[in-house]
């Protein structure tokens, strides 16, 4: 079974009959996206449904965290950039920006294992260095501990902003020009901006996906997600599993990614182009 023997690792953790196994022999592993992108949203309508309060949400949605990393890694995915906390979180009330910290903290101590049997390499995105010592140290320790991993790059986009990620990177090219004397001649091109972001050396992501139904970037990303297909699904994140993974991953592989240009079968455009392909999903026009 040829494509079973190029994601050996998912189907090792697979049984026949999971709903997984069918929907993982569909894919073909040479249209894998690159870099998947994903806003876990919804954990606060998940405890809201239940009587549960908002914490019990976020403390719901490690589970699929893991499951969704690890999957990604099984198959060969390069790099995986989650959305984890945006600087508008800080918004929220203390007790719930706290007990993110707290989770955030408990999954790099609990995960590192997971992390290290699997080859992930762990980084940061964002302005993460402005995060609490105790939380920037643990951070800082698990990336320190994977930095030679050479399997999925796993991203933590935290206390991120897609619009200070691009401000942040000008600045970046701005103070070098000064200090090299260059500002008077200074002109930034797509590349030198897109190497002074926090994405720097990654792949922009070929794929986002939005969990809670909710048709809208949350500044995530901004740049980077130019040409990414986005995936809109209604699953709230502590529901979403691997199931739901691998249809997005489905999803992606039925687009025809034109980046602008005519498709290699050209016809007239139709209304079942644009379509949905199926409830909750964006296709690209």
């Amino acid at each position: 079974m040829k494509r079973a023997g190029e994601m050996k690792a998912l189907f090792d953790v697979l049984a026949t009959g999971d709903p997984a196994w069918d929907l993982a022999l569909a894919l073909d592993p040479a249209r894998l996206p690159a870099h998947v992108a994903v806003i876990m949203d919804g954990n606060g309508r998940w405890a809201r449904q239940r009587g549960l309060p908002r914490v019990a949400g976020h403390k719901s949605g490690i589970d699929p965290v893991r499951i969704i990393v690890e999957t990604c890694a099984q198959i060969g995915i390069q790099a995986l950039t989650l959305y984890a906390f945006s600087t508008e979180n800080w918004k929220r009330p203390q007790t719930e920006v706290d007990t993110l910290w707290q989770l955030l903290r408990l999954y790099l101590k609990r995960e590192l294992p997971r992390l290290q049997n699997n080859n992930i390499r762990l980084g940061a995105l964002g302005r993460w260095q402005e995060l609490s010592p105790a939380v920037r140290q643990d951070l800082e320790a698990t990336m320190a501990d994977t930095a030679s991993n050479t399997g999925l790059g796993l991203n933590l986009a935290i206390n991120y902003s897609g619009r200070t990620d691009i401000v942040d990177a000008m600045n970046r090219i701005v103070a070098r020009a000064r200090l090299a004397g260059q500002l008077d001649t200074l002109e930034v091109s797509e590349a030198a901006l897109g190497a002074a972001l926090s994405t720097s050396g990654l792949p922009d992501p070929d794929l986002l996906i939005r969990t809670s139904g909710e048709m809208r970037i949350s500044n995530f990303l901004l740049w980077q997600i130019a040409y990414a297909e986005l995936y809109v699904t209604d699953t709230l994140w502590p529901d979403f599993d691997r199931v739901h993974l691998l249809r997005a991953l489905l999803d992606f592989q039925k687009r025809d990614r034109r980046f602008g240009a005519v498709s290699s079968a050209a016809h007239p455009a139709s209304a079942d182009e644009t379509d949905a392909v199926g409830a909750g999903v964006l296709t690209r026009k």
